[in-house]
């Protein structure tokens, strides 16, 4: 699945109406740009990309007072939003993809009502258990890698990842069920998103064309 698709949907849809370098800034403030592909280009790509195929809609603005040129400010479409929750509710419960799948739907988790977040998560548990157990057919986490030469270490890995993986996300469920965080419908949600001319702490500070537009 596209992790800068579902970050860049989950920032806009935060703003109500967000420009490029907002959306930016968002998810430097998030921390994506060191564990996913959510770099400049790439962000103002998927802007660019999602407005073409309807997800987004472009909203042109007046020139600011200080003579600066427009920028194109983007809007979830209708099916923008049956996208970002369609993306959010598979990155929760994807066991086998890259972290960052993982990583940006608990950025985003919160959009969602607590209990179908529960849901997912078990969904999850149980999806590494199967997996776990497919594994074990041929080896034998007891009998240590060596069963399998240092070709078993891969093994090894993936088994104790799987296990870290599944202890982890119970966690997780017990600190949800024990009513952590704010999620849909429950009140004030968590201002994730940075202010207009809010500064940003994480900014890199490299700029792009697309930020005049």
């Amino acid at each position: 699945m596209s992790v800068i698709r579902l970050l860049v949907l989950g920032a806009v849809r935060q703003h109500g109406r967000a420009h490029g370098y907002q959306v930016r800034n968002d998810l430097e403030y998030w921390g994506a740009h060191e564990w996913s592909n959510a770099k400049p280009g790439s962000i103002y790509h998927a802007l660019k990309q999602m407005a073409k195929q309807g997800l987004l809609h472009e909203h042109e603005t007046a020139p600011s007072t200080a003579g600066g040129p427009p920028r194109t400010e983007y809007e979830i479409t209708e099916r923008g939003t049956e996208e970002y929750f369609a993306l959010l509710r598979q990155s929760l419960t994807a066991y086998d993809q890259k972290p960052d799948v993982l990583s940006a739907g608990l950025g985003l988790m919160v959009d969602l009502p607590r209990a179908e977040v529960l849901e997912l998560l078990r969904e999850r548990i149980g999806a590494i258990e199967a997996w776990r157990r497919s594994v074990t057919e041929y080896y034998t986490p007891e009998g240590g890698p060596e069963q399998l030469g240092h070709i078993g270490e891969i093994m090894n890995l993936w088994v104790h990842s799987a296990d870290t993986g599944a202890r982890w996300t119970r966690e997780l469920v017990e600190r949800v069920r024990g009513g952590a965080y704010t999620f849909a419908g429950e009140g004030e949600p968590f201002v994730g998103v940075l202010g207009e001319g809010e500064a940003n702490p994480y900014a890199t500070g490299e700029r792009h064309p697309e930020d005049a537009h």
